[in-house]
C-alpha cells in the first residue's frame, strides 16, 4: 500500500473538499507514491510521536491536528513543529492530517462522541450550506436508464440516508446538425426531434467534474446539453457538530458525572445544574462555543464542547446547560476512526494507536 492509497481511504469517508478555508488538511510531509510498513494514528505530531513512529516501524503518522498549520518559512529546527518537519524527512516518515473535514461529517469526530454517549436520531447541528448544485441533463428516452445509473455511480443523488434520488420527466428535445457535426440520430442540416427524458440530481460541488465526466462518457449525444444549478439548500448530513438523543432522560447531574467517566476528565467546567432532565443532546468536538447559539435554536438539554471562554458561558441564558470537558477529551476518539477506516478495508493491515501523551493540558 502506497501513502496516497491509505489517505484515499480517509478522504472517502472525510473527502478533503469538506474541510474549512482556514485548514490544512491533507498530505503535508512525504511522498504520496512511498510503499507503507505501518501506519501510527493520534491527534496531534510532537517529537514523542516522531520517535514512537520510528521506533515502531511505522512510516506513514495520520494525525487529527495538522502538524504544519500556517506557512513555514524555514526549517531550523527553532520550534517543535520545525523539529519534527525534518526528524520525520530525515527518517522517511510521511505526515497526512485530517481535520476539520473529519469534523464535518456524521461518521467524524462530533460523531464518535455522540456514539460513546449513546445518542439516537443523530443530525448535523450547523449544515452546510452553498455546497450542492442541481445537475440537469436531457437524454434520449432508451439510453436514460444507463445515463441516470452511470450519475448515481459517480456520486450524484444523495440526499439524506437516500440514495440514487432522481426526478424525471419526458418530453422532447430540437437540434439541426451542420456539416461538421457527427450526430447520433438525425441528419445533417435538417431539424430533427427526438424524444427525451430530463433527468435532475442533486451532486456535491466538490464531484462536479467526476460526476460532469460521468455524464459526458455515457450519454450518447455528441454535445450532451446539461444545467449546473448552484443550490442554498442546506446539506444535513455534512457541517458541525450532532445532535441527538438519550434513549432514557437522565438527571443533569448524573449525566454530568457519566461524561467525567466516558471522557476521562477529572473536572468538567459547566452553567448551572437545574432539575430539568437532559433528554436532547448537542456536540461538537474540539472548539465549538461558537455553536451554543445552534444548540439553542435546536431546543438542546445540554451542549457538550471544549474551549469555552468565561464570557460564553454567560451565552447560556439559563436555557440550556453548557458543558466544557476540554478539547484534547473531546476529540481523543478520533484515533478509533482512522483505526477502524483503514482496518475495515484492511483487517491484516499493521495500523497502530499511538501511546504517546500530547494533551498539553494538565489537572491538578
Amino acid at each position: 500500500m502506497t501513502v496516497k492509497s491509505i489517505c484515499e481511504l480517509i478522504e472517502e469517508v472525510a473527502p478533503l473538499a469538506l474541510q474549512e478555508s482556514y485548514d490544512n488538511a491533507g498530505l503535508l510531509v512525504g511522498d504520496s507514491q512511498m510503499e507503507v510498513s505501518s501506519v501510527l494514528v493520534c491527534i496531534d505530531v510532537t517529537e514523542f510521536v516522531i520517535d514512537e513512529a520510528i521506533q515502531k516501524k511505522c512510516n506513514l503518522i495520520i494525525s487529527h491536528h495538522p502538524l504544519i498549520f500556517s506557512g513555514l518559512k524555514r526549517i531550523t529546527g527553532q520550534n517543535e513543529v520545525q523539529r519534527c518537519v525534518s526528524k520525520a524527512i530525515k527518517n522517511d516518515i510521511a505526515i497526512y492530517a485530517a481535520h476539520t473535514n473529519l469534523d464535518n461529517v456524521l461518521s467524524g469526530v462530533s460523531g464518535k462522541m455522540a456514539e460513546k454517549i449513546g445518542l439516537k436520531n443523530i443530525r448535523i447541528l450547523q449544515p452546510m450550506e452553498g455546497k450542492l448544485l442541481k445537475l440537469v441533463t436531457y437524454v434520449p428516452k432508451i439510453h436514460s436508464v444507463t445515463v441516470r445509473d452511470a450519475l448515481f455511480e459517480a456520486g450524484a443523488g444523495q440526499i439524506g440516508n437516500y440514495e440514487s434520488c432522481s426526478f424525471n420527466a419526458e418530453g422532447f428535445g430540437t437540434f439541426r446538425a451542420n456539416e461538421q457535426a457527427n450526430p447520433y440520430v438525425g441528419k445533417i442540416d435538417e431539424l430533427h426531434y427526438e424524444s427525451e427524458t430530463r433527468i435532475e440530481v442533486i451532486i456535491p460541488d466538490y464531484l462536479k467534474s467526476k460526476i460532469v465526466n460521468s455524464l459526458l462518457k455515457s450519454h450518447p449525444y455528441e454535445e450532451p446539453a446539461f444545467d449546473l444549478i448552484p443550490l442554498k439548500n442546506k446539506w444535513n448530513t455534512v457541517g458541525a457538530g450532532i445532535i441527538g438523543e438519550l434513549e432514557v432522560a437522565e438527571e443533569a447531574l448524573t449525566f454530568l458525572n457519566r461524561l467525567k467517566i466516558i471522557f476521562n476528565v477529572p473536572s468538567i467546567r459547566h452553567t448551572k445544574v437545574t432539575d430539568k432532565k437532559i433528554k436532547l443532546v448537542a456536540l461538537c468536538g474540539g472548539s465549538g462555543s461558537s455553536f451554543i447559539p445552534d444548540a439553542i435554536m435546536a431546543g438542546a438539554d445540554v451542549y457538550i464542547t471544549g474551549d469555552i471562554k468565561y464570557h460564553e458561558f454567560f451565552d447560556a441564558q439559563n436555557r440550556i446547560l453548557i458543558a466544557d470537558i476540554g478539547h484534547f477529551e473531546s476529540e481523543q476518539f478520533t484515533k478509533d476512526i482512522f483505526y477502524e477506516i483503514i482496518t475495515k478495508k484492511m483487517p491484516t493491515f499493521a495500523v497502530q494507536i499511538s501511546e504517546s501523551k500530547t494533551n498539553p493540558i494538565n489537572y491538578l
